[in-house]
């Protein structure tokens, strides 16, 4: 998290870091890992030429148990749960077939999901066997890559969450002498992907042809969609298990190593970095510097057949004299940016002395989860009671969970009182008695289910702080 800010060295901080070890499920399947990882974070030109023989049927069985039980199957229809009924002879049979060279991988199973923007975004599903040898690859990989990762890069990686990514964000604007802000997504980085220089990256640490040789075999089985199967030249699927070590991966070569190099040998003023998977946000002192990266970055991303989204990377003046600077030209207020379903606003502390950077839920995700509930509300709205009352208190819960940041209160007030409102509605229309439904009654239900709006995480310095205390002294 310190790196975030950029003002300390690269891998120093991640080589003290015990990140990948208590990754959620893993059980026991890490622990004969740790000699790879002591190797990895001794020597970081070494290659590793002998990982498989960390692959056997309990290391899969640890993988099995790791992956969600109640997950949409793959092409071959095989739940978590019928997988389990001869589980001792299935994960015998997929060892024996890994390491002969039987094992073949299946085509993912296509499916679409709606994105904020109103577009939709395709995610493969694997089958159950593909999906449990993957768990137990990227296990392996993510005991050498987490030695080898960038302080701030945040996605999918183990101990580290968008909360982190945030909270890192906020202190390198804040406590950084930030004056613009770079907002760059990567268009359709996960369909994109070379898989000659994705194969070539990973080859700078990982020898063992038989590893690579099942990374081939995931990158070219291929996606079926209403049982057409199409063949996949470039790209990695969304939702494959081993897709988010492997995206990692291939922007740590591609863009982190880089953006070091480039901010030690071109920038003159503060440079900070916030990568969550493919969307990361930048921040810089000066203007001209802002612009010579954007133009340089687009070169580089283009060089391994990337590019950003032209109209969601904006570079904009933001910081703590962003609004003085603007009022100055007779322009208006700052402009915004967001971020990890955060609207990131300059502005400042309630008795107006010091620049803070205000965050609230970004308005769009914030009407889709109502109409989300609202239509979740009624297909329940027959069922009993509790039954209600404990999903949408878990759907409050957990809205609240990630969203209830300081400065936020407003948003998550309104997202619970349209919930009451959807929920009574909802209530009225089980029947023509039901209409009769007063609002009094109703506030001893709401009293019983639906959690209050409250701030629920600290200030991001007190959290950073806490974890690396040197970082409120910056």
């Amino acid at each position: 998290m310190a790196e975030a800010l950029e003002g300390r060295p690269v891998t120093e901080g991640n080589s003290e870091d015990s990140t990948a070890n208590c990754t959620q499920g893993q059980g026991e399947a890490l622990s004969g890992l740790n000699r790879i990882r002591e190797a990895a974070r001794r020597d970081k030109s070494l290659r590793f030429n002998n990982l498989m023989h960390y692959i056997t049927p309990e290391f899969l069985k640890d993988a099995y148990k790791a992956l969600k039980k109640n997950a949409v199957p793959g092409l071959d229809g095989v739940t978590w749960r019928q997988y389990g009924e001869e589980l001792k002879e299935n994960l015998s049979s997929l060892n024996e077939r890994v390491h002969s060279g039987k094992y073949r991988a299946t085509p993912s199973k296509r499916i679409w999901i709606p994105k904020p923007d109103g577009r939709q975004r395709p995610i493969g599903i694997a089958v159950l066997e593909d999906k449990i040898v993957q768990q137990a690859v990227a296990w392996i990989l993510n005991q050498i890559y987490e030695e080898d990762f960038m302080g701030f890069s945040y996605g999918f990686r183990p101990e580290r969450s968008q909360h982190n990514a945030l909270d890192a964000l906020w202190v390198g604007i804040t406590q950084r002498k930030v004056n613009w802000i770079l907002d760059a997504d990567i268009r359709n980085f996960f369909d994109t992907v070379n898989h000659e220089w994705l194969m070539k990256f990973v080859e700078h640490r990982i020898t063992d042809p038989r590893i690579l040789r099942l990374i081939r075999k995931w990158l070219r089985a291929g996606v079926s969609e209403e049982g057409q199967r199409t063949k996949t030249t470039v790209g990695t699927p969304q939702g494959a298990v081993i897709s988010p070590i492997l995206a990692n991966i291939y922007l740590h070569y591609v863009l982190d190593l880089w953006v070091v190099q480039w901010r030690k040998k071109q920038a003159e003023g503060e440079v900070i970095i916030v990568r969550f998977a493919d969307d990361f946000v930048m921040g810089f002192q000066y203007r001209k510097e802002a612009e010579q990266f954007l133009q340089a970055v687009r070169k580089r991303l283009a060089e391994f057949g990337l590019e950003l989204h032209q109209e969601k990377t904006r570079l904009i003046e933001f910081g703590r004299f962003a609004e003085a600077n603007r009022a100055e030209r007779g322009e208006g207020k700052p402009e915004t940016f967001d971020f990890l379903g955060f609207t990131h606003i300059c502005a400042k502390t309630r008795k107006g002395k010091r620049f803070i950077v205000r965050r609230k839920t970004i308005a769009k995700r914030l009407r889709m989860k109502i109409k989300e509930v609202k239509e979740g509300l009624m297909r329940r709205r027959h069922d009993p009671v509790p039954e209600q009352g404990k999903w949408v208190r878990s759907v409050v819960s957990g809205h609240f969970n990630y969203y209830a940041v300081p400065g936020n209160k407003q948003s998550i007030d309104a997202f619970r009182t349209e919930t009451i409102r959807q929920w009574i509605y909802a209530l009225r229309r089980r029947s023509h008695k039901a209409r009769s439904l007063t609002w009094e009654r109703f506030k001893r239900i709401v009293t019983t289910w639906v959690p209050t709006a409250k701030v629920r995480h600290p200030y991001p310095n007190e959290r950073l702080s806490r974890h690396i205390p040197e970082v409120g002294a910056v």
